[in-house]
């Protein structure tokens, strides 16, 4: 009897079914690649784009692709970038200030010193972003996460903190006096080595413990919640640095 042969065993079957796994592998991530060179607008892919120094001021880009892109010293006052993915990007020195972030992913960003005064990033994700010495002076951040986050020395004058969650970020040297709590905060775990809370109400504060308190710079002014009590070395000293 004679043998059947095997379908597609040949060099020329082979090379086919390879060509067909790179292309199921590699086709759509090929097809859906950035274009870096695209004017703004909404859903724009500029994802690990090269977009530094440059002026974006007034841009439109809403549910952005914007994953791993360079924005440092870049322009992007009032933008609009509400619903944006900027996970990973680098903010270094960029300039948000008026910006539209509400829904922002900013999660894992690198914004040292970056500019986000009067923001409007209300339930926008910073968990486990850098933002050291980062300006967040009258902002809307109601309910904004900034779990893990950096923000040793950052400032907060005026801004809206009603429901934002500081879990586990390092607040070292940040300054809260001047914030607005209309609501609780979520201090769980947070480090406050030299927090700055002259005149803020914490007294709906969820997971701040003495031991926190301890290590903060507040006043007569301060409040805390029900069962902690104001440490004898308040007030500290001017941070004049």
């Amino acid at each position: 009897m004679k043998k059947l042969g095997k379908t597609g065993t040949g060099s020329g079957g082979a090379a086919l079914f390879a060509a067909a796994i790179m292309i199921a592998a590699f086709g759509p991530s090929a097809a859906a690649a950035a274009d870096c060179k695209s004017t703004a607008g909404p859903r724009t892919d500029w994802q690990d784009c090269n977009k530094k120094q440059i002026m974006l001021r007034g841009s439109d880009l809403p549910e952005s692709n914007l994953v791993n892109a360079d924005f440092t010293m870049t322009d992007l006052r009032g933008a609009n970038l509400n619903s944006a993915n900027l996970e990973k990007a680098t903010l270094v020195r960029a300039s948000l200030a008026g910006a539209r972030a509400d829904k922002a992913n900013f999660s894992r960003v690198e914004a040292y010193r970056g500019n986000f005064s009067a923001i409007s990033a209300e339930n926008a994700s910073f968990a486990s972003a850098e933002l050291q010495r980062t300006d967040f002076t009258g902002a809307r951040l109601t309910g904004a996460d900034f779990e893990k986050a950096e923000l040793g020395r950052a400032t907060f004058d005026q801004a809206v903190l009603t429901g934002a969650r500081f879990s586990m970020a390092n607040l070292s040297r940040a300054k809260l006096s001047g914030a607005v709590f209309e609501g609780p905060i979520d201090l769980d775990r947070a480090f406050l080595f030299l927090t700055r809370i002259e005149g803020v109400d914490l007294s709906r504060a969820s997971g701040l413990t003495q031991e926190q308190v301890d290590l903060t710079c507040g006043d007569d002014a301060t409040k805390l919640p029900s069962g902690l009590s104001t440490p004898a070395k308040w007030p500290c000293p001017p941070d004049d640095d």
